[in-house]
């Protein structure tokens, strides 16, 4: 493992870069039979966590911390005890993407502030992307009775580690998926369903898809992404993760809130249900509407969600099926199976009809074909806390 070491206020974080070469595609192999899936589902792994040192307060105001080459990094506060009027922000390279946080318990509920006080054990800051986060201490006293401590950072990563890393096999024939924007105008209503679709940073270094479903503060994914209360709370949901032009690059204005509340999990059916910190930033993003009935062979769906931690992708077509995608297989055990493609990371994603626009599976499971959990077993056991 790679030392820390400070220069000025700059803290240089020295990763070895990885050394196994890139997995090149090959043609998909037919699909194997349903008995071949033999693959337990995973999170989507996209970054390592680090310990750090580094202190705020009388006579130090500001220090960045930086991995070239990150997609992102994530700051976790050991101690933050702030005199009443100071607060601390974590920004990007740019400072456009700011998140403010105190230690005054009855602002606690303020959008874009942290519920930590100084008697917590500290907490996981929101995420800001690129390589590079500021933390600045606002003082009006110059830190004198504020402390700020940070112990430990996460940070996503480089774009060639991302290549090094083996791909599952859940590309069923040509990969289809596309950008959701690719389809703003085509296929409208599919992509203002996928408005509703999150992306998940987990303990901040795995990602998962998670989704609004209801019109009130509930989230849905899969309990193999997050299982506990814990794994909640250090859940990151970001939404509008998505790229703002058809094959582009990068994202627009993300919002991210964090996990709140565990209300319902299931291994068996592998679904967590669940609340966020400050609702209110990510009610305009709209909801689903879940269709409790099993699917029929052969019907159209797409598949709104983050494969490979990408932006987020529509998988509408399919070379596999005529052209679009189908429910190829009605029940599974717990399941329907189906060749619309998904990657790492797309576990918890919805899987919609194209009848309805409701979801109709919980997609947790790859390997061509690629499966889900039908909602007409999850409903039932949820629907009375939706």
């Amino acid at each position: 493992m790679s030392s820390l070491k400070w220069s000025g206020v700059v803290l240089g974080l020295l990763f070895a870069a990885a050394t196994a070469a890139p997995v090149n595609a090959a043609p998909a192999p037919p699909s194997p039979p349903l008995s071949a899936q033999v693959t337990a589902p995973a999170p989507e792994v996209v970054g390592t966590e680090q310990a750090a040192s580094a202190q705020l307060g009388t006579g130090r105001l500001r220090t960045t911390i930086r991995h070239p080459g990150a997609s992102y990094v994530k700051v976790h506060f050991a101690v933050l005890s702030l005199r009443r009027g100071d607060h601390v922000t974590v920004t990007d390279a740019t400072g456009r993407e700011r998140h403010r946080y105190h230690s005054d318990p009855t602002r606690a509920q303020v959008p874009g502030n942290s519920p930590a006080t100084a008697a917590e054990q500290g907490f996981w800051a929101l995420s800001v992307e690129g390589d590079a986060a500021t933390v600045t201490l606002h003082s009006t006293t110059g830190g004198i009775g504020s402390q700020v401590r940070i112990d430990r950072i996460a940070r996503g990563f480089t774009a060639a580690e991302i290549a090094a890393r083996p791909r599952p096999k859940s590309i069923c024939g040509t990969n289809d998926y596309r950008d959701a924007v690719c389809y703003r105008s085509s296929h409208a209503t599919e992509y203002q369903r996928s408005r509703a679709v999150a992306r998940l940073l987990i303990g901040g270094t795995s990602l998962c898809t998670g989704w609004r479903v209801g019109p009130n503060n509930r989230m849905l994914t899969n309990n193999h992404c997050v299982a506990t209360a814990s794994g909640v709370r250090s859940t990151e949901v970001q939404f509008n993760y998505d790229c703002p032009t058809c094959g582009g690059t990068g994202s627009g204005p993300i919002t991210k809130v964090t996990g709140d509340q565990m209300l319902k999990t299931s291994s068996r059916l592998d679904y967590t249900l669940y609340t966020v910190q400050n609702f209110s930033t990510i009610s305009s993003f709209g909801y689903l509407e879940l269709d409790a009935r099993n699917p029929t062979q052969g019907e159209q769906i797409y598949i709104a969600g983050h494969p490979r931690a990408l932006v987020k992708k529509l998988s509408i077509a399919s070379d596999r099926d005529g052209g679009v995608c189908k429910i190829g297989t009605v029940v599974v055990g717990v399941n329907s199976g189906y060749n619309c493609d998904t990657e790492g990371g797309s576990s918890g994603s919805p899987v919609l009809a194209r009848s309805t626009h409701k979801v109709i599976a919980l997609h947790h499971l790859g390997g061509c074909p690629n499966m889900g959990t039908r909602i007409s077993l999850i409903q039932p056991e949820i629907d009375g806390i939706l």
